[in-house]
């Protein structure tokens, strides 16, 4: 890892997939994020690329995926704003405060308004508070809890 280094972020490609997930698989476990390790699977990264590849990042260090950021535009029926989502953002847990999550952020927000978004969203666990300060740093306000309900079959 190289803190304070530019790493480079980019459009991430079919070839892209496999470190995006596996990545994921990482970051999002079931002992630290329940929530985000249920719904993060081989198809979450294969379904966003499929449909929105223009929204899925990839930072490198040294030729290895170290981070991504993947998201979706939300057109509504009744609404002249176009709204953006951030779904996934994961960096390399070495790589953590070293200012890539910055760098995928920040790259992520910029494609949003080339693409004509007015509102960024994002959602996390309500006890993740590593990401609740980090995207209140990023300027995100109005914390709204959810309330997500299981039931063993």
């Amino acid at each position: 890892m190289n803190k304070g280094v530019e790493y480079e972020v980019r459009q991430a490609g079919i070839d892209d997939l496999a470190s995006i997930f596996h990545l994921g698989e990482k970051v999002f476990t079931s002992h630290g994020y329940s929530n985000l390790y249920r719904t993060w699977d081989e198809y979450e990264v294969t379904t966003f690329f499929n449909q929105e590849s223009e929204n899925v990042l990839v930072a490198e260090d040294d030729g290895k995926v170290v981070g991504f950021a993947m998201g979706t535009t939300i057109e509504k029926a009744r609404s002249a704003w176009s709204y953006g989502h951030l779904v996934w953002l994961g960096v390399e847990p070495d790589y953590a405060r070293s200012g890539l999550g910055s760098m995928l952020f920040d790259r992520f927000k910029r494609l949003m308004k080339k693409q004509g978004v007015r509102m960024l969203m994002v959602d996390t666990q309500a006890d993740n508070e590593p990401a609740i300060s980090f995207f209140r740093k990023k300027g995100f306000e109005n914390p709204t809890r959810h309330v997500y309900l299981t039931m063993q079959l």
